[in-house]
């Protein structure tokens, strides 16, 4: 077992409230909940999409990884009983759960998790952590014995095996997991209604049943900070994980909520596209992260719910250093990189905006800096959906906003074809070292100069590290203290 510390990162319908005998039944029973989510996933099979949003409603719940991450960050088994580490960090022996089906009565062995890891990997794969799986090779010693052997040595490989990415799929139902997904989890599917709600309920085959509490869950997505607080007024809402941080001030007083502030891994950026004209500039790049205020943009887009950053790395993270000195805030600086990189002003850009409040309300805050060095942004605001396939897919953005919340994602800036479309010789000559270093203090050095080169390169703007604030009932009991990955493990839950 593998303890990390970590601290932890559409269609929206305000919900009817319900009726004062509906809630006075629901208040009663105590074996189901209904939790608000800001977004809504565009399908529930987190192996074929890159939304957060799916591993909040799937991960740990329907599907289920070889290990676990907890709360705190730490590391333990659960399709896998238990693994060991050969001396040089490449081979991972892991001993798999005996007894285990999948919801539609297939069983659960090391051919499924062979199928799983080999898919994840494939030429065809979508998978976001395609490149990790790629450069794993999975061998079946015997039904409950798998060998993972790793080209390069990571020794996160037991926490990214936890992740939603690394599901364990059943191999009849895999390709209709984005709107069947089937699972070993201790929940399965009821219903989902698009725009509206997931439903899922509590799955008598599984292993142990026993323990959970709840038998029916229901997510409700809400996107409206506004509709968010009076959900949560009304009753119609039980808990509330990373809700609007506008609403927080409301409730903390109010004697029948609790309110919790998760830490993060998250990153929150202004995301750059490397490849159009003048942001191919490193200048015009450093020009833009010098006329933008990271603490009135935490103040405006997260209502102070955050901490600045300098690169895509986060405070408490291994090999963590502080580069928010980098590119300060300076609009005379600002001003001279421009005329430096001879761009005649103003220089009109688009902002594309998905719609957490943090991206819209962090957007208004700088186009309005950005307007201060001659730098005109035009404000276009789209779905979720929209961004996934138009910003992320296609590439088709100058400028736009996003918490980025997997705890292990620095490689995507060796990924040339990434959205942001960096692209530095540099930065990949030292990760290609961090993914073949097993010493911890190299490889932590190795860690802090990656990330001086993308502060160097502005290859995005590094806004800050947020945290996430939860409002539920009091009797909610089980919720996470802290979020290093996005989930919500009903399993824990009760009243």
């Amino acid at each position: 077992m593998l303890k990390r510390r970590t601290l932890l990162t559409t269609a929206a319908l305000a919900t009817v409230p319900l009726s004062l005998p509906q809630m006075a039944l629901a208040q009663g029973r105590k074996d189901s909940m209904v939790i608000g989510m800001g977004l809504e996933p565009p399908g529930l099979d987190p192996t074929a999409g890159a939304a957060s949003a799916i591993a909040e409603i799937v991960q740990y719940n329907i599907l289920e990884t070889l290990t676990k991450i907890n709360s705190d960050g730490s590391v333990t088994p659960l399709l896998a009983e238990s693994w060991e580490v050969s001396p040089d960090l490449r081979t991972y022996t892991f001993k798999l759960r005996r007894g285990v089906k999948f919801q539609n009565g297939e069983p659960f062995n090391a051919q499924t998790v062979k199928f799983s890891f080999d898919r994840a990997g494939a030429e065809k794969s979508t998978n976001k952590d395609k490149r990790t799986f790629a450069n794993m090779s999975t061998q079946v010693v015997d039904d409950y014995t798998v060998v993972i052997i790793n080209k390069e040595i990571d020794p996160d490989l037991p926490f990214l095996l936890g992740q939603a990415t690394a599901v364990i799929v059943e191999p009849k139902s895999a390709d209709a997991n984005a709107t069947k997904p089937v699972g070993t989890g201790p929940y399965k599917l009821d219903n989902w209604n698009k725009g509206s709600s997931v439903v899922v309920s509590k799955w008598d085959g599984f292993r142990n049943a026993g323990a959970i509490k709840l038998n029916k869950v229901t997510f409700r997505f809400i996107s409206d900070p506004a509709a968010q607080a009076a959900s949560l007024l009304a009753g119609d809402i039980d808990a509330f994980p990373r809700v609007a941080t506008r609403i927080v001030p409301q409730f903390k007083p109010n004697p029948q909520f609790q309110v919790i502030l998760s830490g993060s891994r998250a990153k929150t950026i202004l995301s750059i596209n490397n490849k159009r004209k003048p942001l191919d500039d490193v200048r015009v790049r450093r020009a833009i992260s010098a006329a933008i205020d990271r603490k009135a943009v935490i103040e405006g887009a997260v209502d102070g719910f955050g901490v600045p950053i300098g690169s895509h790395y986060v405070p408490g993270a291994p090999g963590y250093v502080d580069t928010t000195g980098v590119n300060p805030f300076n609009l005379d600086k600002a001003k001279q990189l421009l005329a430096e990189a001879g761009v005649k002003t103003p220089l009109e850009l688009t902002m594309t905006l998905p719609p957490p409040p943090y991206a819209r309300q962090g957007g208004e805050v700088i186009a309005a800096q950005l307007a201060k060095i001659g730098i005109n942004v035009k404000i276009q605001n789209v779905e979720w959906a929209q961004w996934l396939s138009g910003t992320y897919g296609n590439k088709d953005y100058d400028l736009s906003i996003v918490s980025h919340v997997e705890p292990f994602d620095l490689g995507n800036y060796a990924k040339s074809d990434y959205y942001w479309q960096y692209q530095s010789k540099d930065f990949n000559t030292v990760y290609d070292k961090i993914k073949t270093t097993g010493n911890v203090a190299e490889r932590n050095k190795l860690l802090g100069d990656a990330q001086r080169i993308l502060a160097n390169d502005a290859a995005n703007v590094f806004l800050f590290q947020p945290q996430w604030p939860t409002v539920a009932k009091k009797g909610v009991k089980g919720l996470w203290k802290d979020m290093p990955i996005f989930v919500n493990d009903l399993s824990a839950l009760s009243w």
